[in-house]
Order: structure tokens, then C-alpha cells, then sequence
């Protein structure tokens, strides 16, 4: 392991609380494309199928900001461990009630349910955060190296969850997506060392961490950004199967996933100076541009190439993207903050399956590549449009205190950090 990323290990509880964090995310990359193929072998309606996992994603997207607000408030055990059992209920709801044949309407209130699940990744940067405040270098390569794990989780989650329901029995992906959530969670809230202390009551900020005009830009143009993944998803198992592969699908996507892996990896070794706000810029812009040479895909090998490019600009804009919500949004309601951009994924690729499919259906895979063109076109637009409020601001010593934030590391201090 290169030694940027060896330090952030020097911490005691911090290779711990971080591999929790790994367990407690792989149900978000298994538990959706689980119930997918779970839903679509019992039944074979793959409509069914889309509609709850689009269910599923979107009351995570609701609820999950509210959890993290309860989280900030009163801190991360209290709060994840209720969640998740609730979650976990709905959960062994919606595997019984569709292994039953039980009506429809019972699949889509326990899918509902199942959202009530915790933002994994949130919590495990907010650990980060507070280990490493005051350290923005070491901060940066530890938001690197969980963008990592993130693209981990989503190269092995899907091939696992689809093995298991397709070898096993089709309950199998979403039963052990259930169990990696209830394995993470009780694991990461059983380390109280590191976990942040919630803020006193008169240090609070009131009201939603999404009022801060530099978060509310950070998660309109995430919910474009969402959409780009969530249509070259759709686009890509289509393009595969009008191309007689159905199956190499997920390996294409994986060497999209594997892009970002190595390019997070790289851009953790970095010492940046400079504003985060213009590197943001730059990165969606580049996610935008790398969406044009899908366009001109004539065959499987060549689109895994374009797509493993395309992947090189992801990573390096997330880790930018968790600098920039720590900048904007006060301590008190970090948690919450970094679950909104989550939220603004979520719904996008809500959208971009969505409007994928309908463009597929309509014209063919070929055509589909023109949905996340024009949503990376959309999210390049809000970003340059959103600049100016993701500039650094100085901030008075008054306001760092109210904020709960360190007055020795003013807002308008970027020279020094690397995000």
C-alpha cells in the first residue's frame, strides 16, 4: 500500500471502522440488482421487477438525509442501530411475501420499508472528518481511499448478488445483501472511539443542511450525474444483449467501476493546491465529455475501453465533491450534508434507468448512449452555472464558533488543502 495511503491507517480504530464501512456498503450495490433478479425469476415481470427496485432507491433517497439528520443530532449508535432493524424487517418482508406470491402491493410497502436503511458511506466520511480534522492532506487521501472502497463494493456486489439468486435460489443476492448490512452496522456502531460526538444542543445549526446554496448546486447537479450511471447501467445490458453478450454486460460495467478504482487510487497520492471548487467543475465537465464517444460504440471490446476512460473522472469528482460539502455545510450537519449527495445520486439514476429504457424501447441500444450525453451536458450546465457559490468564503471567527467548525481553519484557507 503506498504510504499516503498507509498513514491514514496510523490512527488506532481506523482500519476497523473501515472495513465495517465495506461490509455495511456492499448491500447498496447488491440489494437493488437483487431484487431485480429476484422479482424477475419467481415471476418473470420485469416490470414488476424495475418498479421496486425504483421503489427501493427512491425511499432511501427520502429517508436516508432524515437519518443522518437524527445521526448529527444525537449521534451514530443510537441512531443506525433502529434503523436497521427496521430495514432488515422489511427486508425479510419483502423475500417472504414474493417467495409466497403475495400481492403486489405488500412487494411495494416492504420495498418502501426497506429504505429505511442508514447511509454507510456518510458515516464512515464523517469518522474521517473528525479524525482527521484540521489535516486536509490526510483527509483527502482517506476520502480517496473510501472512494475506493466504493468502487470495490460495486465491481463485486452486483456479480456476487446476481451468482447467488441465479446458482442458489433467487432469495439468496438480497438475503446476503441483508446480512453484510446487519454485519457492518452492529460492527461500526460497537466502535465508540472514533465515532463523532454530536454537537450540543446550542452549537446546532436549525433547519436542513440542504438550506446551504453551495450543497443545494452539489445536489442538483448529482442528480444528473446519477443519471448517467444509472442509464449507461440500463444502456450498456441492452447494447450487450442486442450484441448476442447479455452476460459480458457486467464485466463491461465492472471496467467502467474499475476506472474510477484506479483513477481514486491515484488521485489520493495527490498533493492539490488550488480551489476544490474549480477541479469540481473541471471533473463533472469531464464526466460530461467522456459520454461523447459513446455515441460512436460499434462493438462490446471497444465500448469496455470508452467506458473504463469514461470511469477515470469519477472518482477524483466524488472525493472533491466530500471536500466541498465539509467546506459548505456546518459541522453540526456534516452527516446529513454528505447523505444529500447520496440522495441526488439516487434519485438520478432513478431518472436515467428510467428515461434509458424508454429510449431503448423506442430506438435501440445504439441510441441509448444519448441519455447520459445529455444528462452529462445538464450536469456540466448546472456546475459552471452553480460556480460562484462553491467558491470559498471567509468565514468571521463568530461564525466558526456558532458553526461548531475549528476557528484555526478559516473557510477561505485553500491554499493549504489539497480538496
Amino acid at each position: 500500500m503506498p504510504s499516503p495511503y498507509r498513514a491514514i491507517f496510523g490512527r488506532p480504530g481506523t482500519m476497523s471502522f473501515s472495513a465495517a464501512g465495506f461490509l455495511g456498503r456492499l448491500p447498496l450495490s447488491m440489494m437493488s440488482i437483487g431484487v431485480v433478479t429476484m422479482i424477475s425469476q419467481l415471476t418473470g415481470r420485469y416490470g414488476l421487477a424495475g418498479a421496486l427496485s425504483a421503489t427501493l432507491a427512491l425511499s432511501a433517497a427520502v429517508i436516508g438525509p432524515q437519518i443522518s439528520r437524527l445521526v448529527d443530532r444525537h449521534g451514530q449508535r443510537r441512531v443506525l442501530r433502529p434503523a436497521t432493524l427496521v430495514s432488515l424487517t422489511a427486508v425479510a418482508g419483502l423475500l417472504l411475501s414474493a417467495q409466497q406470491g403475495r400481492p403486489d402491493w405488500t412487494l411495494f410497502v416492504f420495498s418502501a420499508g426497506a429504505g429505511c436503511v442508514p447511509s454507510i458511506g456518510s458515516m464512515i466520511r464523517a469518522r474521517w472528518a473528525e479524525i482527521y480534522r484540521g489535516s486536509p492532506r490526510v483527509l483527502h487521501t482517506a476520502y480517496a481511499w473510501e472512494s475506493i472502497v466504493d468502487e470495490v463494493c460495486f465491481i463485486v456486489g452486483p456479480i456476487v448478488s446476481i451468482g447467488l439468486s441465479t446458482a442458489w435460489f433467487p432469495e439468496a443476492g438480497p438475503l446476503l445483501a441483508a446480512g453484510f448490512l446487519a454485519a457492518g452496522v452492529f460492527w461500526l456502531t460497537a466502535q465508540r472511539a472514533t465515532e463523532p460526538v454530536p454537537q450540543p444542543r446550542e452549537q446546532r445549526s436549525e433547519g436542513s443542511a440542504l438550506r446551504s446554496p453551495g450543497l443545494q448546486v452539489l445536489v442538483v447537479t448529482f442528480v444528473a450525474t446519477g443519471a448517467i450511471f444509472g442509464a449507461i447501467d440500463v444502456v450498456t445490458v441492452a447494447f450487450a444483449e442486442e450484441a448476442g453478450h447479455k452476460a459480458a454486460a457486467s464485466l463491461v460495467l465492472a471496467v467502467y467501476a474499475l476506472g474510477s478504482c484506479v483513477a481514486g487510487a491515484v488521485f489520493g497520492l495527490l498533493h492539490l493546491t488550488g480551489h476544490a471548487a474549480r477541479r469540481w467543475v473541471i471533473g463533472v465537465g469531464a464526466m460530461a465529455v467522456s459520454m461523447v464517444p459513446l455515441q460512436l460504440t460499434g462493438s462490446l471490446p471497444v465500448l469496455a475501453v470508452m467506458l473504463f476512460v469514461a470511469g477515470l473522472a469519477i472518482a477524483p469528482t466524488m472525493v472533491t465533491t466530500m471536500a466541498l460539502v465539509e467546506e459548505h455545510v456546518p459541522r453540526s450537519q456534516l452527516t446529513e450534508g454528505m447523505t444529500w449527495t447520496s440522495t441526488g445520486l439516487a434519485v438520478g439514476v432513478a431518472l436515467g434507468s428510467s428515461a434509458a429504457g424508454s429510449v431503448v424501447d423506442a430506438a435501440g441500444a445504439g441510441r441509448g448512449y444519448l441519455v447520459p450525453l445529455a444528462a452529462g451536458a445538464l450536469a456540466a450546465l448546472v456546475a459552471v452555472a452553480g460556480y460562484r457559490r462553491l467558491r470559498p468564503r471567509p468565514a468571521t471567527p463568530s461564525a466558526a464558533v456558532a458553526e461548531g467548525g475549528p476557528a484555526a481553519r478559516p473557510r477561505d484557507a485553500h491554499s493549504e488543502s489539497p480538496c
